[in-house]
């Protein structure tokens, strides 16, 4: 059944979403695209917790003039992704370590300035389960790879569908050609938690971009391009997130969810001619009672711009 949900969801967003965005404004178009792929082999080298997600999102609007508009709706982000949630060991995993979880989400996010913070609002759907594909595709990866089979996906989370609500503001504080961008940050839905954080900016940053952020990591990633030479960019970020409540740890498991969970992240933006290349990593720390120890993402992206 969740199947098909999922897939007449995901076909009515992806056919109809501009239209529906379309109404509130003419001459809407697409403004630009923006990926990121995320994995522990590019971090700590495990494949565990957090194992590995990718995100695209395709953004559209009236225009854009290097800044967020005044109003909502006026610049929209379709967001579309997959992540894998694992245990510590994909054959026979410890006693107290989580659940397999196959993951697919898509939404939508409507940027804009509101007395001088950069918003963003967003709602959609999370989906976890078989029914997702997820594991099969991990499976598949595997075999390809000729890497350990995911055995554990035989006792993953059951389907279920979260909508999801999501908000965050920020404001950008120059500091001579770096940024400092304090934020703060919400989330109703598959998980429950408020989160403050800052990210830092500096070298040849990317100006006049939209960026978005990873639900993952963390990391910004653009949106809609700006204008950048070819000397690197830098990034550095953290944050702190309280967690109420979580489905991907249910009573019946005996795991539960850490109440504080904290990222510490880097990153360096190069571009050359019409490329670009993305490489982050991200410090997540434990988030369930028992894990023994957080984990490293590596983060990557790459950019053609033509």
């Amino acid at each position: 059944m969740l199947k098909q949900i999922l897939s007449g969801a995901l076909a009515l967003m992806c056919l109809c979403a501009p239209a529906v965005a379309e109404p509130f404004g003419q001459g809407y178009q697409t403004l630009g695209y923006g990926r990121l792929f995320n994995n522990d082999h590019l971090g700590d080298g495990d494949d565990r917790w957090q194992t590995g997600s990718y995100t695209i999102s395709v953004v559209r609007g009236t225009g854009w003039e290097g800044a967020m508009p005044a109003a909502p709706l006026e610049v929209i982000e379709y967001r579309i992704g997959s992540s894998i949630i694992a245990p510590s060991d994909l054959r026979s995993p410890p006693p107290g370590d989580r659940r397999y979880a196959g993951r697919l989400h898509l939404g939508a996010n409507t940027y804009f300035d509101f007395k001088g913070l950069e918003t963003r609002l967003g709602a959609g759907l999370v989906a976890v389960g078989p029914d997702t594909g997820v594991s099969g595709l991990h499976e598949d990866l595997h075999r390809i790879f000729s890497s350990p089979r995911p055995v554990v996906a035989a006792n993953q989370l059951p389907n279920h569908l979260y909508p999801v609500l999501s908000g965050e503001i920020g404001r950008p504080l120059a500091l001579g050609r770096a940024e400092l961008r304090p934020f703060a940050e919400a989330r109703l839905g598959d998980e429950d938690l408020l989160r403050a954080g800052v990210d830092l900016s500096f070298g040849a940053r990317e100006i006049g971009a939209l960026w978005l952020r990873d639900e993952t990591t963390g990391q910004r990633y653009v949106g809609i391009s700006g204008e950048s030479d070819p000397r690197p960019a830098f990034t550095l970020g953290a944050d702190v997130a309280r967690v109420f409540d979580s489905g991907y740890f249910p009573a019946a498991d005996g795991v539960e969810a850490e109440k504080t969970r904290a990222r510490l992240r880097a990153g360096v933006d190069a571009r050359l001619g019409m490329m670009g290349v993305f490489y982050g990593v991200t410090w997540l720390s434990e988030e369930f009672e028992g894990q023994p120890e957080g984990q490293v993402l590596g983060s990557l992206r790459l950019r053609v711009n033509f």
